[in-house]
């Protein structure tokens, strides 16, 4: 029976770390050489990381990748090995280096170059041309990187075409919240379709805003899974091909035998390029019958926001972080969060009680950090408060207390915050979260002043559902059942609620959903059932808050468009969808 024995490496890789990227891309390769691996895959621009954005205008960072590459080359004696990288020729390209036994044997470059949501590839690479099949141990091997597979006409039909049965794609596919099943039929499709064997290796690990999920796979000619990486960590999956079920197939299905596959494929030269022999049967240790059970819904998101959080803080170089502890529901999960991902030793709690807190509030806050074990300062801001109102006493008479008033205060709290920022080197955690960010129900150098943003893709009502996830797994309240059960407010006025200023969130989320993920205007919103005058409040307040938003820090992308990055309008404009 032909086979072959390939590995996915889905490693956790950081952008401009050439040392580190290349040190776990060796260990990788002496790991895939100890099970007998005939083709080691790595995920797209292992060596640089991903995505390096504009780093790749500068020509040292070019240079440093390509010596890297050189010591992954020099380092693969005994197998072959697929690793993505930016080759530099007469333009610079998002390629895929195909070594075999040290020497480096043929570059594969990307044909699609993504330019949409989260990526800008067109801005900074040329586009390749060729799909060239691999001989790899007496089997044809397609290679192609992430986008590329995602075309039903793209490289990847054309290289089973030129005879290729096994499709072996390198990945930086970005997370969102149901993107793995997506990608999975999506893969499944291909390999249905192309009758191939596919491997997808996929990164893992959080850049910025952005967190990749691994989930690597390998999948049957008939779409069926073989194999399965774990989601959000990093893991060497090794399967066995079986390379004879192709031919069986194909042997049954006439279409490959036609001569042209579908439109535009054609423009691209497929050759057939010799990497290693078929080699002779030989002894390899058996491998382990695992599949990863895979991850869903709550699990998945926090899981995602877990790992981000820890990526952002660790790859930044921070060893602790400090977060604004109101008794709220927002900081109690970022607080759960920011210890699942750092220990509880690297977490610090600050509560800022002023005139208008609760009793309970303190109470509820000095509750959670017990719960989860972590630090808790207390600093009272009555004091600088009525300093301010002193010092503004003259230049606001005449007026009533108004949002001015209520911004002092989460103002003071930024300030202090920063302020333990710079004393210790920690990092701030703000607590904002998408329903806010999208209102506007935010203080600019108040509650949005700090250095990573955990749930700013995470509306209200999801905030709710992972507090009870987190606790449904823990067993126990870690986040207290009364702070769940109150109603949300700022505390920054008598007896204010959060629904003085916004819809209810079971009504605001939805509508949010349609008008900022969906772009459906006011008319459609309103059809779908909506009270009309709602619809209009929340368009107008989410039109109105961009300037706000710009100024927001970076933080985690969990949903199909994340402010930021995924969402780019501009703050100066006339045009009003309400």
């Amino acid at each position: 029976m032909r086979q072959l024995r390939i590995d996915m490496a889905q490693i956790n890789t950081t952008v401009g770390d050439f040392a580190g990227n290349t040190q776990k891309i060796i260990k990788a390769i002496d790991e895939a050489k100890s099970m007998g691996v005939d083709l080691l895959t790595f995920p797209e621009l292992a060596v640089c990381g991903y995505p390096p954005e504009d780093l790749l205008l500068k020509p040292k960072f070019i240079a440093e990748n390509i010596e890297a590459l050189g010591r992954v080359r020099e380092g693969s004696a005994g197998l072959a090995v697929v690793v993505g990288f930016v080759d530099a020729a007469e333009d610079i390209y998002n390629a895929a280096a195909v070594i075999y036994d040290g020497s480096l044997v043929d570059v594969y470059r990307k044909i699609y170059l993504p330019n949409y949501g989260v990526f800008d590839e067109n801005r900074y690479f040329r586009a390749g041309s060729e799909c060239p099949v691999y001989v790899i141990n007496g089997v044809r091997t397609g290679v192609n990187i992430c986008e590329d597979i995602w075309f039903e006409a793209g490289p990847a039909t054309a290289q089973a075409y030129a005879g290729a049965e096994v499709i072996v794609n390198i990945s930086a596919s970005p997370y969102h919240s149901g993107k793995g099943d997506y990608r999975e039929r999506m893969l499944a499709t291909r390999a249905a379709d192309n009758v191939a064997l596919v491997v997808h290796c996929n990164l893992v690990g959080g850049q910025d805003e952005l967190v990749f999920d691994g989930n690597s796979m390998a999948l049957d000619e008939q779409g069926r899974l073989l194999a399965r990486g774990k989601q959000f960590e990093e893991d060497l999956v090794v399967v066995d091909l079986d390379v004879e079920a192709v031919l069986r197939s194909r042997l049954r299905d006439s279409r490959l035998r036609k001569e042209a596959p579908l439109p535009g494929s054609k423009e691209w030269k497929t050759t057939r390029k010799e990497v290693s022999q078929e080699r002779s049967a030989v002894a390899r240790p058996p491998l382990r019958k695992s599949r990863p059970t895979k991850r869903n819904g709550l699990e998945e998101v926090y899981n995602a926001l877990v790992l981000g959080t820890h990526d952002y803080i660790w790859k930044n170089g921070f060893d602790k972080v400090v977060i604004g502890l109101s008794g709220g529901i927002d900081s109690s999960l970022v607080a759960v969060i920011a210890v699942d991902a750092l220990e509880p030793s690297n977490v610090v709690g600050v509560s800022m009680p002023s005139r208008y807190s609760s009793a309970g509030s303190t109470s509820d806050a000095e509750l959670l950090a017990q719960n989860i074990g972590i630090r808790l300062i207390s600093i009272p801001i009555e004091t600088p408060f009525q300093a301010y109102l002193d010092a503004l006493a003259e230049p606001f008479t005449g007026t009533g207390p108004n949002v001015a008033e209520e911004n002092i205060q989460a103002r003071i709290r930024g300030n202090l915050l920063m302020a333990l920022s710079n004393k210790f080197g920690w990092l701030v955690l703000t607590t904002g979260n998408k329903s806010e960010m999208a209102t506007g129900y935010a203080t600019l150098y108040g509650d949005m002043a700090g250095g990573f943003a955990v749930i700013k893709d995470v509306t209200k009502t999801m905030v709710y559902q992972l507090a009870r996830y987190r606790n449904s797994i823990a067993g126990q309240d870690l986040i207290p059942s009364c702070v769940i059960a109150k109603p949300p407010s700022a505390e920054l006025r008598t007896d204010q609620v959060d629904t003085d200023s916004l819809p209810t969130y079971d009504v605001l989320d939805p509508v949010l959903m349609a008008y900022v993920e969906e772009d459906k205007s006011v008319e459609q919103i309103v059809a779908m059932g909506f009270d009309e005058a709602v619809v209009e409040q929340v368009a107008r307040l989410v039109d109105r808050s961009e300037y706000k938003r710009r100024q927001a820090p970076p933080g985690i992308k969990i949903t199909t468009k994340a402010f930021g990055r995924d969402r780019r309008l501009p703050i100066t404009n006339r045009f009003k969808g309400w």
